[in-house]
């Protein structure tokens, strides 16, 4: 009688999921971003279309990525851990399952399970989920072959801003030239991605206004180089001049506030000494440039809901927004590159594609692109990072950054909006319970009533990794059975209710209690060795049977046969 009676209390929660009408689902991923960048996550940055989603929708305040771009885009997509889907690391095949740097064909999409339940499926921006990313590559792994009916974006990972390699639309590789579709006075891509999403949006409303919709938006900023429009680099001109503590501390007073920092965690100390720094104009040009790019992307998403309130759509489209790692500490164009030879130099036709995604580069116009100290960054010919220091502002208060598996690797922001869906008495809520990037495809699929396939053109499919966050969006518990796991570049992690075991590559295991100690200030290995012991055996056989093994696999050469096992004890 008791569970007849759960079963009903259950059912009657979930009513509002389960309207006649389908929700639409606009995923919003965004590249290279801090924990506290966004306004509505303690940071500066003008973010007002983010915040006022967060003010009226929920801010999920322990949700994890993967810790680089390109896992964290096939766990995304696919509901798996990244290895399981066989991109555990970058766009190189290491010729292991878990490592051939391509989505293999033992998982499908979330554009795949929605378009055969009744869903359209668009994406505009960063694919970055195969290594065949040339305009006469196999291309079975691009967007319109793994079910998304129109695509507008790059297949690689990274590019110049304003004339972005491996630019695509549909299956056919463009230039912000030849694009008979998008001529804008000022090519800038971030820009491209939030119009060219509401061109998508415009045409659904006349195509097939009454089908739902899937959005997939994938946004290059705030990955370096460090390029955006002088309008809005303008709005932070000498913000930064006092360098990096005065706005952590600036930061963690406002996290403290929002209630994102709880008073008794110790913040990751500040790095870099700012009197030592030389050249601080430039330094701060550099954090300028990164504010402006965020700024930029919120504009754009301001279009884009400004679209779905014009088509009356807004209201019962499930919004989710985060960011693919923590913030950057690569260090690329900080020192000056080379240069193409000015004899090579000269401006490119309308049809000539950019190929050089690295430098040495050229802009369209024919100028070397360059790099070092001796360049501002910001305009087409700049190449530069932002470097540590600032990664270590944006990921206040965490220590670590992206490529490893420490929370400022790994911490992101998710935000939620759906007015429909989420209850108002919810709406504004810090919502601590845990999430990971494996729990949007199995989310979605909830939301949207459709089935997980467990064959798929006639190939076995992987189960789900993750679970529906859907659950939590009425503030009901969820309802995860197993402990989350990661393993990038042999940095490996476990979380497992309030505890959070921790290694760098090559190092021993830390401990960490994550409701006294989030940020990871105060290793407790020592103390609970029985502890550091069942995580690390979880660990183990999590990586042997998610493709992570043999530990070392991502590297150019053999897997390290020189590191520690996995379960090597502090």
């Amino acid at each position: 009688m008791q569970r007849a009676a759960w079963a009903v209390v259950l059912l009657l929660s979930l009513l509002p999921l389960r309207g006649a009408e389908r929700p639409n689902l606009l995923l919003i991923l965004a590249d290279d971003i801090g924990f506290s960048d966004l306004g509505c996550c303690g940071g500066e940055i003008q973010t007002p279309n983010l915040d006022s989603l967060a003010a009226n929708g929920l801010r999920f305040t322990q949700f994890y990525n993967t810790s680089r771009c390109c896992p964290t885009r096939a766990s995304l997509l696919t509901g798996l851990y990244p290895h399981q889907a066989g991109v555990g690391h970058m766009m190189v095949d290491r010729n292991y399952p878990g490592y051939r740097s391509n989505l293999n064909r033992e998982c499908v999409t979330i554009a795949e399970v929605l378009r055969a339940a009744g869903y359209r499926t668009y994406m505009c921006g960063k694919w970055h989920v195969t290594n065949r990313d040339g305009p006469d590559d196999d291309n079975s792994n691009w967007p319109l072959q793994r079910g998304f009916e129109k695509f507008y974006g790059t297949i690689r990972g990274y590019g110049n801003f304003f004339d972005p390699s491996s630019l695509c639309r549909q299956n056919r590789f463009i230039t912000p030239e030849n694009d008979a579709d998008y001529q804008p006075a000022v090519f800038y891509y971030t820009d491209a991605i939030s119009d060219n999403a509401v061109r998508f949006l415009r045409q659904h409303q006349q195509e097939s206004p009454g089908q739902p919709f899937f959005l997939y938006l994938a946004y290059t900023a705030a990955h370096w180089p460090m390029q955006a429009l002088e309008k809005d680099i303008a709005k932070y001109r000498g913000k930064y001049d006092g360098g990096y503590e005065p706005v952590r501390q600036a930061r963690r007073q406002r996290l403290r506030q929002l209630g994102l920092l709880d008073s008794k965690w110790d913040c990751a100390p500040t790095v870099g000494d700012w009197d030592a720094i030389k050249d601080k104009a430039w330094e701060a040009r550099c954090m300028e440039v990164y504010a402006a790019m965020i700024d930029n992307m919120d504009q754009g998403i301001g279009r884009v809901l400004a679209a779905l309130r014009r088509s009356g759509q807004l209201e019962n489209t499930v919004i989710f927004y985060l960011n693919d790692n923590g913030a950057c500490a690569e260090d690329m164009g900080r020192t000056r590159l080379p240069e193409p030879p000015a004899d090579e130099l000269k401006p490119m036709s309308a049809d000539t594609l950019q190929t050089r995604i690295r430098l040495p580069m050229q802009t369209r116009d024919g100028r070397a692109v360059k790099s070092g100290r001796q360049v501002m960054p910001g305009p087409a010919n700049s190449y530069i990072a932002y470097g540590r220091n600032w990664a270590n502002v944006s990921n206040t208060p965490f220590r670590e950054y992206k490529h490893w598996v420490h929370e400022g690797g790994i911490s992101t922001p998710l935000i939620v909006h759906w007015p429909a869906g989420i209850p108002a008495a919810r709406r504004g809520r810090l919502e601590p319970q845990v999430g990971h990037i494996i729990d949007l495809m199995a989310t979605c699929v909830d939301l949207a009533g459709a089935t997980y396939p467990r064959r798929w053109n006639g190939q076995p499919i992987q189960p789900l990794a993750g679970i529906s966050l859907a659950l939590a969006f009425q503030g009901n518990p969820l309802k995860r059975a197993t402990p989350l796991f990661w393993e990038h570049e042999s940095n490996r992690a476990v979380r497992d209710g309030r505890w959070k075991l921790v290694a760098k590559a090559g190092q021993p295991w830390e401990l960490y209690d994550m409701r006294k100690d989030r940020t990871e200030m105060h290793d407790l290995a020592g103390k609970h060795p029985r502890q550091v012991r069942r995580l690390a055996s979880q660990w183990d056989a999590w990586a042997a049977r998610a493709q992570v093994l043999p530990l070392g696999a991502w590297k150019a050469s053999a897997p390290d046969t020189h590191a520690p096992p996995p379960s090597a004890r502090p």
